[in-house]
């Protein structure tokens, strides 16, 4: 079936091709002498829309007027309308517009359907801005630069990459002579669909002053704009950085939108004082930084946790005349938050409405969050209930915010009432909703809601992630359903699912617990085979399972493994750690080194005499049995996860073999 927006659209640029045999001549870009008894209509046409300063309403009450005007006026006013909408990307208007203007059968000419074809396309609808150009070239028009460069820009907002290059190629052919607009699309378009490196090839051909398609071309502070944005949103600030110094050879002066894409490129990759000496050298230089500059250092500073750096910055912003945004104070009120500091986030959150500026949703979602993650959950719901008397609209991010809270404190029935209100506002739960519901249900043992709800995901062909069946599978193994888990596990690969390090660890865990170490250890061995590499937290489990059952041979039945990833990935493709120098970080194999180690200070009797009994167990184990092959084997098993254990110190570890 076809969307019926679809079909609405496909009349207006069928109405564009097929309009008017009856209108021939191109009419006047400009609009007529003041038009009869109508100066509020004069004025908003030769000023407001001039201007672009124009409000939607009057738009559209000002053309519904200019169609029942007698004599009616000039299309080239009609076109001043649509193009002040236009401006303001007001674009579903100005095709609805369009529509009235064919349905009364007034003229229309070159320009208008100019402003038309631009908006199809800025919609991501460039098929019917084809379309319309078919209906200009019926009408006797010969399109222009104007109108190609329009119709690049809508294939590469649809992110057709080479369709566009294909286009300006197929502009040259034809003998238009792309200007600096189309440049600035093309170079524009490549940076903003992630081909910013592509972009930089076709910037060094034009800074060499060669010929590109046939048409020469010299790039400006625009086009080194748009690279230098593009290379640091892929992360690649090294060479914009390098580009930047180019620019300023060839004498290009910066501008405040060139030093901020270099501030915040460098803050996003954490180059912090490069950043900082950028916005130095940008006021050096006697630029002003505007609210995105501070906001980019603010947001910066925020997330490296100079909670009290951000604070000042905000202060020499008011300072120098900059009015802070919703913006500000939202990044602002976030940091505070997690750094703990909920009330300085309401003192600023307070403060909003005395310096003028309004509250928004992110400004309640912030707060609420700051107060359910630091356990004054009550203060959030409080402020939840504000914002509905106040007339601000939920997100689901609010909703999810919440539920989260109760579920942690144990509220299930306030969760699923929560989750009714949600649906009753007319909120569309998303995936990170279900989890919530689902790890909630799994952690409070309502395992027989948790099935039923994902049952019923399934049934109603939501798209259910790997991550949702890892919160189900770990809260069955939790609440001691393996069987059920191993059965949902089994599941997954006929479902299209690729289990995870993270699926795999819950299982292994799940067998471990209850003692059944060979299926643990079979899966230890399957993920291998799989192309799913086991992290340090996958092996500390098995580890910790044969520990806790007094299991240390069986340590070495094991295949040594090849590499192991990294804790925080789902599978890893990294070669295998050399055993002498493998050493991840301390933390993480705490728990591991903890189990199996030396005394510890102030550790019960018991629980020390279980440790040094494993762990003599563990290095008899070694040289115990079997051929020569067998006990090598068992070394290297060793050796490579000594190299796991940081804390063990080699020549006790040698003293406690010689011993054994």
């Amino acid at each position: 079936m076809v969307p019926r927006t679809s079909i609405h659209l496909a009349s207006y640029a069928a109405a564009a091709a097929a309009a008017a045999a009856e209108s021939g001549k191109l009419s006047s870009i400009f609009v007529s002498p003041t038009l009869n008894n109508n100066n509020s209509l004069d004025k908003f046409l030769k000023n407001d829309c001039k201007s672009g300063k124009i409000h939607i309403k009057d738009a559209l009450n000002h053309f519904n007027n200019m169609l029942h005007v007698h004599p009616p006026p000039p299309t080239s006013s009609f076109n001043l309308l649509l193009g002040a909408l236009s401006k303001i990307k007001h674009y579903n208007d100005v095709i609805s517009l369009y529509n009235k203007m064919v349905a009364v059968s007034h003229s229309t000419d070159f320009i208008t359907l100019n402003i038309l074809l631009n908006s199809f396309c800025s919609l991501k609808q460039s098929g019917f801005g084809f379309g319309v150009l078919g209906g200009m070239i019926k009408r006797g028009y010969s399109p222009n630069v104007v109108t190609i460069t329009s119709l690049i820009k809508g294939i590469f907002v649809e992110d057709k990459i080479n369709e566009g290059v294909r286009l300006f190629k197929k502009m040259v052919e034809l003998g238009y002579m792309p200007h600096i607009k189309t440049w600035g699309t093309l170079i524009n378009g490549l940076c903003r669909s992630g081909n910013a490196e592509r972009a930089l090839v076709l910037h060094r051909e034009m800074s060499k002053g060669n010929v590109l398609f046939g048409v020469p071309f010299r790039p400006n502070l625009v086009t080194y704009s748009m690279i230098i944005d593009g290379l640091c949103k892929e992360g690649l600030v090294g060479k914009a950085v390098k580009v930047f110094l180019e620019m300023r050879e060839k004498r290009i002066s910066p501008d405040v939108v060139v030093y901020g894409c270099l501030v915040h490129g460098l803050s996003d990759a954490g180059k912090w004082e490069e950043a900082k000496a950028f916005f130095n050298e940008m006021v050096d230089q006697g630029i002003r930084p505007n609210v995105v500059t501070f906001n980019i250092l603010i947001n910066a500073l925020c997330k490296e946790g100079k909670i009290e750096e951000a604070s000042k910055l905000l202060g020499l912003m008011v300072q120098r005349g900059e009015k802070p945004d919703s913006f500000t104070y939202n990044t602002l009120m976030d940091g505070f938050c997690l750094a703990g500091k909920v009330d300085n986030a309401r003192q600023l959150f307070v403060s909003m409405a005395a310096m003028g500026e309004e509250r928004d949703v992110i400004s309640y979602n912030i707060l609420i969050n700051g107060y359910c993650k630091c356990g004054r959950t009550d203060e959030g719901w409080r402020l939840y209930k504000e914002m509905l008397q106040k007339d601000y609209k939920p997100t689901v991010i609010t909703f999810n915010t919440l539920l989260t809270s109760l579920f942690q404190r144990g509220k299930v029935g306030d969760g699923r009432e929560l989750f009714d209100e949600m649906q009753r506002c007319g909120m569309t739960p998303d995936s990170s909703t279900f989890n919530i519901l689902l790890d909630g249900f799994c952690k409070n043992n309502c395992l027989t809601e948790a099935m039923e709800l994902l049952q019923l995901l399934e049934r109603t062909g939501h798209k259910l992630t790997i991550e949702i069946f890892n919160c189900v599978i770990d809260g069955l193994c939790k609440g001691g359903k393996l069987e059920d888990a191993t059965k949902l596990f089994e599941s997954l690969s006929p479902k299209g699912l690729v289990p995870t390090v993270i699926t795999y660890s819950i299982m292994i865990h799940g067998f471990c617990k209850n003692g059944q170490l060979e299926k643990a250890n079979n899966l230890f061995l399957e993920m291998e085979k799989k192309g799913c590499l086991p992290n340090v937290v996958t092996f500390n489990t098995l580890m910790q399972g044969f520990c806790d059952n007094n299991d240390a041979p069986q340590v070495f039945s094991c295949e040594l493994p090849s590499p192991v990833s990294d804790p925080n990935s789902n599978c890893s493709t990294t070669t295998a750690p050399s055993p002498m120098k493998s050493s991840p970080e301390k933390g993480v194999h705490r728990n591991l080194a903890g189990a199996l180690a030396w005394d510890s200070e102030g550790e019960e009797d018991e629980r020390r005499s279980k440790r040094r009994d494993w762990w003599s167990s563990l290095v008899a184990a070694i040289e115990k049995g079997g051929d020569r092959e067998e006990r090598r084997r068992r070394r290297s098993w060793w050796w490579w996860w000594r190299g796991w254990l940081p804390e063990v110190d080699s020549a006790r570890a040698a003293e406690e073999a010689e011993s054994a």
